[in-house]
């Protein structure tokens, strides 16, 4: 075959392939029998492989896997990718149907309610008729690269014929039925069983060897054209019907809805059915369908206030608490935790719950034995909610807390409704802490994960932080280990040293430095710029600092003044871990914020009080606890009391939660 008969060939072969894929993963309606669609890939590929100059990085041949990565890059989102706020009942959807009239001047307003999927958010990008790449949605400003595992999904088009460059975005999620199959090849390999399909869609998508995320058989839906005013449409619905026609698969249980009564009613007909469809969804979408009335009805700093997300009301189920037992915490606190019948809820089998302390456990009323209700909080977290008294059979027994530490032995030290252990050789505390300077907000070290440092520590390889960075030292001893190979050891060991270049505020929550969190720690490297100025700062040197108290003060200094610290930190020091705070400045002084001084005051309902206190502390501001005459401006919401008198008073500046937030969006415009 001559490569220009090879290219005119190859060509037919993927026009044939690509229809081949909609029918059957769009339509549902295959036109190819396996053994044709197998006989034109295998051509295809043979083509491509005489002449690879014709393989195209959007080929059908793409779609099986088998590239592999050493990690995924980093990719700004042309627009933000912002979430959604939520409502919980039916007040909240007429809340927000209600500001959006008034908003708006019209008596009724047309929506669309569409699915919300509980999968992993994905943008698609498309140029000349070709997919460009893939990204996740990660913080909404900045994703990772996944197209070589989004790419394996069959139903996404590879080509459209739309030449002018758009954006769609929507959820990779894994179909009910694919993460039984996959459950079930895990059950006989005597692997761990894959909890949800949210968790199991999340980790296909990230894995490195694209081959494992095309076995995992992953499906999107697509929801949103970003473009869609840019290419000539006005109505979201039609944006929809348009993504139809390219050729991408949309949710075919979306709907228009004329007005909040059909919304609500939409609300219990999916609600009663939720659990039959093939896929989950953790709530329901809607937005207004005029996209032109979208510039008037605007955004706040976090969310559109054109669409929202309808969240179901968490299920409970009922199952036994078995047992409480405790864990020790990095800072030596002591957690009661539930132990129970193995239960599935919303999708995730739970054996634990975080019981907080021995006052929750009273309040709760919880006896061990106990028939109890369980919920997920936020959908996310295990919660129990009661014991049902009336299946007590008189074989419950009542939690007493224990006056010695599970792990070394030690006496506990009560503080405020907590327990502690102090004992700063406690393996448990050392293991915690080890955890902690790993995780994501701290030194973010891939691949070290809690069972790892757990099994680490047990069998001797690491002791202390600076032990991490020996790891390579018994690499051999870590081969013989369950579940890891060379090429594992090696990506750990790549991960650790990685984090040797990490800024200062990284570093010094790592630590685990008592009282310090994410935020603290980023403000005092932003100040101080090195890890070397702590040993110098006194505690009254620390109090000038806003927002770091008595408290906090003490624990840093204690901390810096520490010698098994000290000796630990000059360790750090050899082996070559910065020490400089390497961030920028984000202050904006374009905002109206900045250089204020504000206080929050009362409820607020868009973020929590530290949200919106990072938020402006991030662009400028200052945010103080009380009012005074120094004071520029209060934020108030509902239940504002005494900060709020004492601002009428002295004649401040009041504003309102959505006031303030619109002042927010005008920042960089």
């Amino acid at each position: 075959m001559i490569h220009d008969d090879a290219m005119k060939r190859a060509k037919e072969l993927t026009k044939i392939l690509e229809q081949a894929n909609y029918d059957y993963y769009v339509l549902d309606n295959p036109t190819l029998s396996d053994a044709e669609f197998d006989r034109y890939m295998n051509e295809l590929i043979l083509i491509e492989k005489e002449w690879p100059d014709l393989k195209t990085k959007n080929s059908p041949t793409q779609r099986v896997g088998g590239q592999v990565a050493s990690e995924f890059k980093k990719i700004p989102h042309k627009r933000l990718m912002i979430s959604l706020a939520n409502a919980y009942n039916e007040d909240d959807l007429r809340d927000f149907d209600r500001k959006c009239r008034e908003a708006l001047g019209k008596d009724q307003i047309e929506y669309v309610g569409e699915m919300k999927i509980d999968g992993l958010g994905m943008s698609l990008v498309y140029d000349h008729g070709e997919l460009q790449y893939c990204v996740t949605r990660g913080d909404g400003v900045m994703g990772e690269d996944v197209t070589q595992n989004v790419v394996t999904i069959r139903s996404i088009p590879l080509h459209v014929k739309e030449k002018r460059p758009f954006e769609v975005r929507g959820e990779v999620y894994m179909p009910k039925a694919s993460l039984d199959r996959l459950n079930a090849i895990r059950k006989e390999k005597g692997e761990p069983l894959l909890a949800n399909a949210r968790n199991a869609a999340a980790g296909s998508i990230r894995q490195l060897d694209s081959s494992i995320a095309a076995s995992r058989g992953l499906e999107g839906f697509w929801y949103y054209l970003v473009n869609a005013r840019e290419l000539g449409f006005g109505i979201h619905s039609e944006a929809l019907d348009f993504l139809d026609g390219l050729g991408f698969k949309t949710n075919k249980e979306r709907r228009v809805l004329h007005g909040v009564e059909e919304v609500i009613k939409y609300v219990e007909e999916y609600t009663a059915i939720r659990d039959s469809l093939p896929y989950d969804i953790d709530g329901l979408v809607f937005k207004v369908n005029d996209m032109g009335d979208y510039d008037v009805l605007g955004y706040t700093a976090k969310s559109p206030k054109w669409a929202i997300a309808y969240k179901f009301p968490p299920k409970e189920v009922t199952t036994k608490l078995l047992d409480i037992v405790l864990t020790v915490g990095r800072t030596g606190r002591i957690t009661p935790n539930a132990v129970l019948e193995p239960v599935r809820v919303q999708g995730s089998l739970v054996q634990r719950a975080t019981l907080n302390n021995e006052d929750f456990i009273k309040d709760k009323g919880l006896m061990i034995g106990d028939v109890v209700s369980l919920r997920k909080a936020a959908d996310v977290i295990p919660e129990v909610v009661r014991p049902i008294k009336e299946k007590r059979d008189g074989s419950e027994k009542p939690f007493v807390m224990s006056e010695l530490c599970p792990m070394c032995g030690k006496p506990l030290t009560k503080v405020q409704g907590l327990h502690y252990c102090l004992n700063g050789d406690c393996a448990s505390r050392k293991i915690e802490g080890l955890i902690h300077y790993g995780s994501r907000d701290a030194m973010d070290i891939d691949g070290m994960g809690d069972k790892a440092v757990e099994e680490f520590f047990n069998e001797g390889f690491i002791t202390d932080i600076p032990s991490l960075y020996r790891i390579g030292d018994h690499s051999d001893e870590i081969k013989a280990l369950d579940g890891w190979s060379d090429k594992s050891i090696n990506g750990l060991i790549d991960a650790i040293d990685a984090t040797r270049s990490r800024s200062l505020e990284k570093l010094l929550f790592g630590l685990g430095i008592k009282e310090v969190g994410s935020k603290t720690a980023k403000v005092l490297a932003g100040i101080y710029k090195n890890l070397d100025a702590f040993f110098e700062l006194s505690e009254e040197d620390l109090l000038k600092v806003q927002d770091i108290g008595p408290a906090t003060a003490k624990s840093i200094y204690e901390y810096f003044h520490n010698e098994a610290n000290k000796a630990m930190i000059e360790e750090l020091r050899k082996i070559g871990v910065n020490f400089a705070y390497l961030g920028t400045d984000t202050r904006d002084v374009n905002s109206y914020f900045y250089g204020k001084t504000i206080v929050l005051t009362g409820a607020l309902e868009k973020y929590t009080r530290d949200e919106l206190t990072e938020i402006l502390e991030g662009i400028g501001a200052k945010c103080a606890g009380s009012v005074s005459k120094k004071t520029d401006i209060v934020i108030a919401g509902p239940g504002a009391g005494s900060k709020l008198t004492k601002a009428q008073e002295l004649g401040i500046q009041i504003m309102d939660e959505e006031e303030a937030l619109s002042h927010l969006t005008k920042i960089g415009q």
